[in-house]
C-alpha cells in the first residue's frame, strides 16, 4: 500500500492513492515552533508531527511516497520503504487546500484568523532565513575585500590629485618619491617644504641618503611659495588619504582572520586576499564550492571569455588567479598550465571548507608546489611555433570591362561628334 505524505506548516498529513485523507498529526500552534518546523521541512528532517504520524502508520507496513530526496532518506533510516515523486498531484492538492485543511482539522477557528497567523509565520520565517544568511562569515569577507577595492580606487584618484596640487609648491618631490604612501606621509606630516629637513624625513622612516637628497631638493626647489592657509588645504587631503591607507591595513588584517575561520584551505593555498576575491566573485563560499575547476580558473575574466566564445578567438587562460605569484611571475607559455593546476586544487579546497571543515591546506599546497616544479621542468623552453600552412594564391580579380553606358556623375549617352 502506498501512503502519500504531505508535509505542511500546520502538520503532517497522510493520503491514500485516491487522495483521501487517512490520518494526520497537527503541529503546535505556537508561532516560533511552527517556524522551526518549516525550517525542518526545508532541510528534509523527520520532526515531531511527522515522526508521530509515521509511528502510527508503521503497523500497516506502507510504502511512503514523498516529494523530496532528503526526506526520503531520513524516513528510510526509520525502516520504511520510500518512493520519491516530486510535485505529485496529491501533495500539490494538499498545499492548494491548506486553508480549508486548517479549518477542517481544527488548527484554526476560521479562514481569516488562519490567514493572519500564516502571514505572521511567513514573516518570521523570512526574518530567520535572512538572519541565517547574514551570519555567514564568508559574506563578511567578500564585503570587506570589495571595500578594499573601493579604497584602492579612491586612493589612486586622491593621490593623483595630491601630487598635481603639491607639485605647484614642490615639483621635484614627484620624481624623488615614487611610492604613493611615502609621498602622502611627507605632505601630511611636514607640509611646507621649509619643514622638509633631513632629520624630519629620517624620523618618518626614510634612509639617510634618501632623506638628504629630498631635503636638498626642497632647499633648491623652483616651486611657488604658498601660504600656510594654502598648504593646510593640501595637508587636509593628504591626511584623508593617509587615513584611507590605515583603514585598508585594518581591513586586510580583518580579512586574514575571517578567512582563516571560514576558508582555511583556500587561505593556505592562495592567501586571504585572493581567497576573499574568489569568494566575492563567486557570490559565497558554497557557490564557489559548487563550481568546477574550469570555471574557477577564469573567474574575473568573464568578459574576455564571452568575447572569445562570440568571436571564435582564444579563450582566457586565467582570471583573478593571475594575481597568484607563481602565475604572473612565470613565462607566458607556463601560465595556463599553472593556472589549471591551481584551479583544480582550489576546487578541492573550497569543497572541503564548505562541506567538511577539515584542514588539508598544507597537503594541497605541497601537491601544488610539486606540480608547479614539474611544469617548470618539463616546459622550461617555449614551444616551437607551428609553421603556417601556405595559403593558395588568391585569384586576381578581373577588372570590369569598360562599358559604353552612362557613367555615374557624368553626362550619359554617346559622345556627340564635334562639328
Amino acid at each position: 500500500m502506498k501512503v502519500y505524505i504531505a508535509d505542511l506548516i500546520i502538520g503532517a498529513f497522510a493520503f491514500n492513492e485516491k487522495g483521501e485523507r487517512i490520518d494526520y498529526q497537527l503541529a503546535p500552534r505556537d508561532l516560533d515552533e511552527a517556524v522551526d518546523q518549516a525550517l525542518k521541512i526545508e532541510q528534509g528532517e523527520v520532526y515531531g508531527p511527522l515522526a508521530d504520524l509515521l509511528e502510527r502508520l508503521r503497523g500497516e507496513n506502507p510504502t511512503i511516497v514523498v516529494e523530496d530526496d532528503y526526506l526520503a532518506r531520513s524516513i528510510s533510516k526509520l525502516g520504511f520503504e520510500t518512493e520519491v515523486e516530486p510535485a505529485n498531484d496529491i501533495a500539490v492538492k494538499a498545499r492548494e487546500n491548506l486553508v480549508s485543511l486548517a479549518v477542517e482539522t481544527g488548527f484554526a477557528e476560521d479562514e481569516k484568523r488562519f490567514l493572519e497567523w500564516l502571514f505572521e509565520a511567513e514573516l518570521e520565517y523570512t526574518r530567520r532565513k535572512l538572519r541565517k544568511a547574514a551570519e555567514k562569515r564568508d559574506l563578511l569577507a567578500a564585503q570587506a575585500i570589495r571595500a578594499i577595492d573601493d579604497i584602492d580606487k579612491t586612493v589612486n584618484l586622491y593621490v593623483a590629485r595630491l601630487r598635481e596640487w603639491y607639485s605647484i609648491h614642490f615639483p621635484e618631490l614627484n620624481d624623488l618619491v615614487k611610492e604613493h604612501e611615502d609621498y602622502v606621509k611627507i605632505v601630511a606630516e611636514l607640509g611646507h617644504r621649509s619643514n622638509i629637513t633631513k632629520e624630519a624625513l629620517m624620523q618618518l622612516g626614510f634612509s639617510e641618503a634618501k632623506a638628504e637628497k629630498i631635503a636638498e631638493a626642497a632647499k633648491n626647489s623652483i616651486g611657488a611659495d604658498l601660504s600656510e592657509f594654502d598648504i593646510e588645504a593640501v595637508r587636509t587631503l593628504a591626511r584623508i588619504v593617509s587615513e584611507l591607507y590605515r583603514l585598508r591595513r585594518n581591513l586586510t588584517e580583518y580579512i586574514e582572520q575571517v578567512m582563516k575561520e571560514v576558508a582555511p584551505n583556500i587561505t593556505a593555498l592562495v592567501g586571504s586576499l585572493l581567497g576573499a576575491r574568489l569568494i566575492s566573485l563567486a557570490g559565497s563560499l558554497e557557490k564557489l564550492a559548487r563550481m568546477p575547476a574550469s570555471t574557477i580558473q577564469v573567474l574575473g575574466a568573464e568578459k574576455a571569455l564571452f568575447r572569445a566564445l562570440r568571436t571564435g578567438g582564444k579563450p582566457p587562460k586565467h582570471g583573478i588567479i593571475f594575481q597568484y605569484p607563481d602565475i604572473h611571475r612565470s613565462p607566458r607559455w607556463q601560465r595556463g598550465k599553472i593556472a589549471r593546476a591551481l584551479a583544480a586544487k582550489l576546487a578541492i579546497a573550497a569543497k572541503v571548507n564548505a562541506f567538511s571543515g577539515r584542514f588539508i591546506g598544507d597537503k594541497l599546497r605541497e601537491e601544488l608546489r610539486k606540480r608547479i616544479e614539474e611544469i617548470k621542468r618539463i616546459y622550461a623552453k617555449p614551444p616551437k611555433r607551428k609553421p603556417e600552412a601556405a595559403k593558395p594564391a588568391a585569384a586576381r580579380p578581373k577588372r570590369p570591362k569598360k562599358g559604353r553606358g552612362r557613367r555615374p556623375g557624368r553626362g550619359g549617352g554617346k559622345r556627340r561628334k564635334r562639328r
